[in-house]
């Protein structure tokens, strides 16, 4: 689990998702704890899916090593991370594990992710058959914003402006730390990346609206309609 920011054993050993090591809900850090707890309570009484899967992974190439933007499925997913609602945990899936983790989100209620559709499914289909973006009930958070303004926003900027939390690293990042064997800093930044997710989809569910500094760092709202599943 996370303690204090970092990962430490499971017990017993391989009773969670990451060759011994699990994590449950966690406040990662000061600035994340107090993001939560900010502002006004998200409501508890919103109609939510039984179990809204959380996700995000990690590559253990770029785009330019695989040979082209089109050739994600070539990309090679470094580590794999999810929140449950159902579970109330993380799991850290490792490249061997990869099956597990299209089955959970393959049976999930909803998928939630930032940029899954055109990235992250388009990576696992480098090891499955089954078309993940039609099989997976999906809300991509990037997808729906691009919607409603025209363009894209990354994670980190919504993410800041939203909920003033920003990300820890980026995929350059961990690429580097991928061949560096330091699968550890991958699964903490890839967890907190599903953290930042998580936090922003319970902001725009109860504020029906996110956040994002526009290109003269002015504070700009997009209105949001995310409506939960019985």
């Amino acid at each position: 689990m996370f303690r204090g920011g970092s990962l430490v054993p499971c017990s017993p050993p391989g009773s969670c998702g990451f060759d011994g090591f699990a994590i449950s809900e966690p406040e990662f850090v000061n600035t994340v704890r107090h993001a939560c707890t900010r502002g006004a309570p998200f409501s508890k009484n919103n109609a939510m899916p039984r179990d809204i899967v959380y996700f995000d992974l990690e590559t253990q190439r770029t785009a330019n090593d695989a040979g082209g933007w089109d050739k994600k499925h070539a990309m090679g997913m470094s580590v794999g991370v999810t929140y449950s609602t159902k579970l109330g945990e993380y799991r850290i899936y490792p490249e061997k594990r990869v099956n597990d983790l299209i089955d959970q989100l393959l049976r999930a209620d909803l998928v939630v992710g930032f940029n899954v559709i055109n990235f992250d499914y388009e990576v696992l289909m480098g090891y499955t058959i089954s078309d993940l973006p039609h099989l997976c009930q999906t809300l991509d958070i990037m997808v729906d914003i691009e919607k409603v303004l025209g363009h894209r926003l990354g994670l980190d900027a919504v993410a800041s402006a939203s909920l003033g939390v920003g990300k820890t690293a980026d995929g350059l990042d961990a690429i580097r730390w991928w061949r560096e064997g330091r699968m550890l800093e991958i699964a903490e930044y890839c967890c907190f990346d599903v953290k930042c997710t998580k936090m922003v989809h319970e902001f725009g569910i109860a504020k029906k609206q996110l956040y994002y500094n526009d290109r003269f760092q002015q504070r700009k709202s997009v209105p949001v309609v995310w409506q939960g599943l019985e």
